[in-house]
């Protein structure tokens, strides 16, 4: 055995770990650069050929979910706050079912790539302009944030532009299909990472009943808190409620999952991946809050964070990594592994997004003569050119610390409006172009004044309800020196805040916002000046293709599974009135709900 380590330090079992699983992931990207032709197309290049199935789809869903952020994040929330966080299991349920039963139906049957094709198609170009600059511009700054949020004691730089180079690598090269089958892998190590802790952990402290009773005794079970006041940081209705519509705009209509799912080769193929991705989500959340009590557990008499021995709650959880898994060579780099695995997943995800936007909102539509090599061509160039930009902004991030809060809130200011625009041309018959464009710059002008509010003049400390930390046993249990050198004080607040000035009413209700309604502001707003200016401006005159909305045949469809299983099981083709082929790969309900003009010869489309 080798000899003791100080906190902090890495072997070079470490190393190689996390070099392993950066290496595997470029294999994969280099298997499906050339597997199966190649990425011919840019079909197959962003989408996968259409041809995905379920399970893999779902696990990448998951990985996409995932970031260094969830990785780090969580326990030190649980740590901090209680396990009230696991209440997200119910929004999780909710978010899955909104995006399966009302997003998913509309983009799957019109076989879009962009979810902002959509926009056009419901509106006009302007709106779809919009949507698609808002969620590039969101993109790249929320995930150069989780480049550089990943710290564990590597060597930062190092550990950047690593895990940018590998991520940008298989992507270029492996497309879709790579991220899916990449994100599976990380997925694995995620889960691996999180077992090696809480299992030394619980061999540590005695077994998951003394974690459990030390976290009761110290209030961290607190599940139930139904008080209805939303300027509470976290209650039952704000996660219920406000984690909802934050996660459903991710899962919803963002384009970095919604790509994922509709590169399914059926319907009800991309609804499985969806659910089955929920019992994933639920896995790994029971990981990270048992986590989460783990850190309690272990630091109950000797906050790391109040005494100063890391500077930031996010690098707790790395230092209980070097703290219990010191003895085991790799261990360490495991968990290291994983955290890089979660920004992997996250930022390969957004990267492939990003390139499929640009591609089919920005480029598709002004060079209509390009073929579709040269598309795949462009689509991997788009490809580099993002993981370079999200490299560099991680590198501006890193040296505006304060920024990177901020940027986390931006991801909830822009999606609440995108996802109320959605919403708008699915579920709003006589919404119009002018409804949509206005509504959404409405939501997003509310939704940034909130946000930026909360940042300058942030809720009192009986509003965010942190719990005691205790530090009486530092001086007789841990006398290692510090992990991470110190520029904060515990509980700093943001460069960005005003201090020293009398606070308004406005500063204690409407800036004191709970962070997670955030996303319902910008989402009711947005529906409810799109509906009231479509309304005046002729909106129930205006005749909507029932393509683009959400229909009673959408939902109906759900029942025709057994069905469609002796379809396809079936070798005879299915003639219909028109004297076509019908493709069993595809529902009635689907081909039928366009009219007798969409047809070429005369099969319909």
């Amino acid at each position: 055995m080798d000899a003791p380590r100080g906190i902090g330090t890495f072997l070079v079992w470490d190393y190689v770990v996390f070099a392993a699983m950066l290496l595997i992931s470029a294999v994969i990207g280099i298997y499906y650069a050339f597997a199966g032709g190649g990425q011919q197309t840019s079909k197959d290049f962003l989408m996968g050929g259409r041809r995905m199935t379920a399970m893999p789809v779902a696990m990448s869903l998951t990985a996409s979910f995932m970031s260094a952020v969830t990785v780090l994040g969580t326990p030190a929330e649980v740590y901090r706050f209680g396990a009230i966080f696991s209440i997200f299991a119910i929004t999780y349920f909710f978010v899955v079912v909104l995006s399966a039963e009302v997003f998913l139906p509309v983009f799957y049957k019109l076989g879009i790539t962009s979810t902002y094709e959509y926009l056009e198609l419901r509106f006009n170009k302007c709106v779809r302009l919009c949507g698609t600059i808002l969620f590039i511009v969101q993109t790249v700054i929320m995930h150069a944030c989780y480049f550089s949020s990943a710290v564990t004691g590597f060597h930062l730089w190092g550990a950047v532009v690593a895990t940018g180079v590998v991520c940008t690598f298989y992507c270029t090269l492996g497309g879709l299909k790579a991220v899916i089958w990449t994100d599976v892998f990380q997925v694995g190590i995620m889960v691996a990472g999180f077992a090696s802790v809480i299992i030394q952990a619980s061999l540590i402290q005695g077994g998951i009943n003394t974690i459990l009773n030390d976290a009761y005794n110290g209030g961290r079970l607190n599940f139930w808190n139904f008080n209805p006041n939303p300027l509470q940081r976290h209650t039952f209705w704000t996660i219920v409620i406000g984690g909802t519509f934050t996660w459903t705009s991710i899962y919803g209509v963002n384009q970095s999952q919604v790509q994922r799912y509709i590169s399914c080769k059926s319907r009800f193929q991309a609804k499985m991946s969806l659910y089955i991705n929920l019992v994933a989500l639920w896995a790994i959340l029971t990981c990270s809050v048992l986590c989460g009590l783990s850190l309690y557990s272990r630091y109950r008499d000797c906050d790391p964070w109040t005494a100063k021995k890391v500077s930031a709650p996010d690098q707790l959880m790395p230092y209980l990594v070097l703290d219990i898994l010191q003895d085991y060579p790799g261990l360490p780099g495991l968990f290291v592994a994983c955290a890089y695995s979660g920004t992997l997943s996250t930022v390969s995800s957004s990267i492939n997004a990003l390139a499929a936007v640009t591609v089919e909102d920005l480029i598709k539509p002004r060079f209509r003569s390009l073929s579709e090599r040269s598309l795949s061509w462009i689509s991997q160039g788009m490809s580099v050119l993002f993981g370079v930009l999200c490299i560099g902004m991680a590198a501006l991030a890193s040296l505006m610390g304060a920024l990177l809060q901020a940027a986390l809130s931006i991801f909830g200011m822009v999606g609440g409006p995108l996802m109320g625009l959605f919403a708008l041309g699915i579920l709003v018959p006589f919404s119009n172009s002018i409804g949509a464009l206005v509504g959404l710059l409405a939501g997003f002008a509310i939704s940034l004044w909130v946000g930026i509010g909360a940042q300058l003049y942030p809720p009192l400390p009986e509003r965010t309800m942190p719990l005691s930390l205790e530090t009486y046993g530092c001086n007789s249990t841990y006398n290692g020196t510090n992990w991470m050198t110190t520029t904060e004080m515990p509980f700093s607040t943001s460069a960005f805040q005003v201090h020293n000035i009398e606070r308004t009413p406005l500063m204690d209700n409407w800036y004191s916002l709970s962070y997670l309604y955030f996303s319902t502001v910008g989402t009711l707003a947005t529906l409810f000046v799109g509906m009231l200016i479509s309304l005046l401006t002729g909106g129930r005159k205006q005749n909507v293709d029932r393509r683009f909305l959400l229909t009673q045949e959408d939902f109906l469809s759900n029942f025709d599974i057994f069905k469609k299983k002796k379809q396809v099981l079936s070798d005879k083709s299915h003639p219909i009135e028109d004297g076509g082929t019908d493709n069993p790969a595809f529902n009635h309900i689907e081909l039928n709900c366009i009219g007798p003009s969409s047809k070429i010869n005369g099969t319909r489309l």
